[in-house]
């Protein structure tokens, strides 16, 4: 069976563990989704402390996980099509930050239920799941010591090679960058600083011949500095190196 049968989950785990899945278990797994909502424009999916009674998986574009305070945004997580952004919510029930679009996505909900049912019958799918939220623990702790150890160049450098990793895993990648609907203040955002901040730090990227990002676009001038100036080891993605899961 091809991967198009299943729409909304195909990127699910691609590049890393997807093929684990029997097609029977992609079925089941493309059965969680209810109902599937477009947004064109920044939308709030889910506000801090909301109850939760279903997760969000991403089929098209970019989600952010936000924290505010003291008056400030924080972007503590981005997202790429196929991830499960809340599956988390599925324990918690009330999440300690929003979760909201940038630019147009198309998401899709499974209701708690049908996970309910998927974990008591189907150990593989279950683990997968499962599997899928300790990635997101691992991108934490990966972002959090390059927020401590990093320059606000090599923060930026080791987001947009992550990201470009990333999609590479779901073919939504080109060889020499990708499509990001990020603002420099949402960059500032993602990476602890300011927008002015950002804007001279775009431009050094830019004149250094690292990386060239504008309208939407973000261009790898140099792979090598890239990764060396973010210190980027793809190792904790768990999709290629010592980490993989096989």
């Amino acid at each position: 069976m091809t991967e198009e049968a299943f729409p909304y989950t195909r990127r699910f785990l691609q590049g890393r563990s997807r093929d684990a899945l029997s097609d029977r278990e992609k079925g089941l797994l493309e059965g969680l989704v209810d109902k599937v909502e477009r947004f064109t424009a920044p939308h709030t999916i889910l506000n801090r402390g909301d109850v939760v009674d279903q997760s969000t998986i991403l089929i098209e574009g970019t989600v952010a996980r936000v924290i505010h305070e003291d008056g400030k945004r924080h972007i503590v997580a981005l997202h790429v099509p196929g991830d499960f952004v809340d599956l988390h919510g599925f324990a918690l029930k009330r999440l300690d930050h929003d979760v909201v679009s940038i630019g147009s996505v198309q998401i899709g909900f499974a209701p708690h239920d049908r996970i309910q049912k998927i974990l008591e019958t189907e150990p593989t799918l279950a683990r997968m799941l499962w599997y899928s939220t300790l990635l997101d623990a691992a991108m934490h702790r990966e972002w959090i010591m390059k927020l401590e150890r990093l320059s606000a160049d090599g923060r930026l450098a080791h987001l947009v090679a992550e990201l470009w990793q990333r999609l590479d895993f779901v073919d939504l990648a080109g060889e020499n960058g990708f499509s990001l609907p990020l603002t420099q203040q949402e960059l500032a955002d993602a990476c602890g600083t300011t927008s002015i901040h950002m804007n001279r730090v775009v431009k050094k990227l830019r004149e250094t011949g690292v990386v060239d990002i504008s309208r939407g676009q973000v261009t790898v001038l140099d792979k090598t500095l890239l990764k060396e100036l973010g210190a980027f080891d793809p190792a904790y993605l768990y999709g290629r190196g010592p980490l993989k899961l096989t």
